[in-house]
């Protein structure tokens, strides 16, 4: 029910601390169901899901970015729907509610979103550097590498118009359509082109690189569940890009071992044919067929 100002008894000072705290209460109330409703029901169903360290570490910050803002807009919000059913002429006044600035209000908000922005600064920068780029492209140097290398897996992913193909240097340099890695482990990308710039977007993996021509661009994750998941190009490289896409799934240990062995026998002959392995490649526009050699 709207409140009347002219039947509002007391000083403006003591109408303004009621209407103040009824804002916050109902601000703090909203606040409190709809983070809670969106860190343990919505959040553990965010994207790009949990299937690598990567992954569930860009779940976690988009978590946290919601927790955040839901406060934010809400008090835009509650305070622009509190005004509209309280405030709003009801024919009998001539002009409007008596309205004045109020200096604590404002500089409690400028303080509030200064430290919010520079927390979230701070938070984006830590959650970049610890997971070792966050699965994103690091370029031939990476600064930021996992604490452990030992047990490491290499892919080079090869992008050419209109589609990936993968090789294993630890698997006698073999290149295949298909994308397959073993659960719990570290992977690191090696992503490059063979023409124009493309995009390695893994996306439920968290991992996403430019593959630019005669460049390796180096990205790192560690997978840690079973699954299928997609591969896009995330650059537009062309009247095909739309299906420039493929499949891809983490199994077990046991599994990509197997499949692994069985595609290097398979391709022997095949990668005999293949120019060395190599972090780059150099295109041959004059031989048929698409074949390109070390750069």
């Amino acid at each position: 029910m709207a409140l009347k100002t002219s039947e509002e008894s007391g000083s403006p000072a003591a109408i303004a601390r009621k209407h103040g705290s009824r804002i916050v209460a109902i601000w703090f109330i909203l606040s409190l169901i709809i983070d809670l409703v969106v860190w343990f029901v919505w959040g553990p169903h965010m994207p790009p899901g949990d299937m690598t360290t990567t992954a569930a570490g860009q779940q976690f910050d988009f978590k946290v970015l919601t927790v955040m803002s839901v406060p934010v807009l809400l008090m835009v919000w509650v305070y622009g729907a509190y005004v509209i059913i309280n405030f709003r002429d009801r024919g009998d006044h001539a002009d409007g509610y008596y309205v004045k600035g109020n200096r604590k209000s404002q500089g409690l908000w400028y303080a509030a979103t200064a430290v919010l922005v520079l927390f979230l600064a701070g938070f984006g920068t830590y959650e970049l550097v610890v997971p070792a780029g966050a699965g994103v492209g690091e370029g031939p140097s990476p600064i930021w590498k996992p604490a452990s290398t030992a047990h490491m897996l290499q892919v080079q992913v090869i992008a050419q118009q209109w589609r990936f193909t993968y090789r294993w240097p630890q698997f006698g340099g073999m290149e295949t359509t298909s994308l397959v890695l073993p659960v719990n482990t570290e992977i690191q990308f090696n992503v490059t082109s063979l023409d124009v710039i493309h995009d390695f977007w893994a996306y439920q993996l968290g991992v996403k690189a430019d593959a630019n021509p005669e460049d390796n661009n180096v990205a790192y994750t560690k997978t840690q569940q079973t699954g299928r998941f997609v591969v896009r190009c995330d650059e537009l490289c062309g009247i095909w890009h739309g299906a420039m896409y493929n499949y891809g799934n983490v199994v077990s240990q046991n599994a990509f071992y197997q499949w692994a062995t069985n595609m290097e026998a398979q391709n022997a002959s095949l990668t005999k044919l293949l120019p060395k392995y190599s972090t780059v490649y150099v295109p041959n526009d004059n031989v048929a067929g698409g074949q390109y050699f070390n750069g």
